[in-house]
């Protein structure tokens, strides 16, 4: 049996001003802080189960150190170490509890410079008694304050580096489907919006020209759902109390989600507020090709848009 992935686990950013990220990530967009560990700030929002979907620490400047990813079972870390190995593709080995709440790790490059990192065992701490929710199925408390995303749903990254080999990696190593995609003129793989769940995307990867980025691997967004429209408006309203300037609210072609885009001003991270879409359950799904042409549509069904010049500009470093 081949190993497999289950889901998004966390980002792990770092920030050049550490207060203002904490501040606009907790109380601004209302994410809960699991712990503090030597200077590492650990959260999640109220519908994340395991101990931690983001992390962030003070650096010298803003960048994403690495994204986790959790298997379908416990061997799955080992036979993808194996697996990687046979690729030819180095592994670092991650002692288990290295990271808090997250068991064995192994950590690794894909082709488009981006670092991953594999595990299966994670802690699901408790809550303290007044934050924690009644409901049995959920974790905290929701709406306590700010935004109040329910879970981590999705990144979107870029590369200037092959990214053609990094589509074949992520599809035939890693195991993602590839749900829909744009295409150049000349057939290559402009974008591709890739999962291994039911989602849309669980990742997308955008190729840029080395011109065009500082660094090969790039974070263009993060992003947190909200359960509806009007969750959408509602963040927009607490943004702007907040003197937050926002992309949005708009609706993608591709996907069908209504989003919102606002920046970390610490870390310089774009968040990317998330509803809507559709869900996949067929499992002779074909992907959904968009012309180069048809690229401005599918970026932006309706609403306000990121530029093209800004959607390259405010990228982040990724490690």
């Amino acid at each position: 049996m081949k190993p497999e992935i289950a889901k998004l686990g966390y980002i792990a950013l770092v920030s050049a001003d550490l207060e203002k990220s904490l501040v606009f990530f907790k109380d601004v967009i209302g994410l809960e802080e699991t712990t503090v560990i030597d200077g590492v700030h650990y959260l999640r929002a109220w519908g994340d189960f395991q101990h931690h979907t983001l992390s962030i620490e003070q650096g010298d400047r803003g960048y994403v150190r690495h994204i986790g990813w959790r298997t379908k079972r416990k061997e799955d870390v080992q036979k993808f170490k194996e697996l990687l190995q046979q690729q030819g593709v180095p592994v670092e080995a991650i002692a288990p509890w290295t990271t808090p709440g997250i068991g064995e790790v192994i950590r690794f490059k894909v082709p488009s410079e981006h670092t991953f990192e594999l595990y299966y065992d994670v802690e699901r701490p408790s809550v303290d008694e007044h934050r924690r929710s009644v409901l049995k199925n959920q974790t905290y408390k929701s709406w306590a304050k700010g935004v109040s995303p329910r879970r981590l749903d999705h990144v979107n990254l870029h590369t200037s580096a092959n990214s053609k080999k990094a589509y074949e990696f992520m599809q035939n190593v890693l195991g993602f489907n590839m749900r829909e995609l744009l295409k150049g003129d000349n057939g290559d793989i402009l974008a591709g919006w890739m999962s291994v769940t039911p989602l849309v995307h669980d990742v997308a990867l955008v190729s840029r020209q080395k011109e065009e980025t500082p660094t090969p691997a790039r974070l263009h967004h993060l992003s947190y759902w909200v359960d509806d429209s009007q969750d959408i408006l509602r963040a927009a309203d607490i943004l702007r109390e907040h003197g937050f300037d926002f992309v949005g609210p708009g609706k993608h072609a591709i996907s069908q989600a209504l989003y919102l885009y606002v920046c970390d001003p610490g870390s310089g991270a774009r968040v990317e507020l998330f509803t809507g879409s559709y869900l996949i359950f067929e499992p002779d799904w074909e992907p959904v090709e968009w012309s180069e042409s048809e690229r401005a549509f599918g970026n932006t069904y309706w609403g306000d848009s990121i530029s093209k010049k800004e959607l390259v500009k405010t990228t982040i470093e990724a490690m």
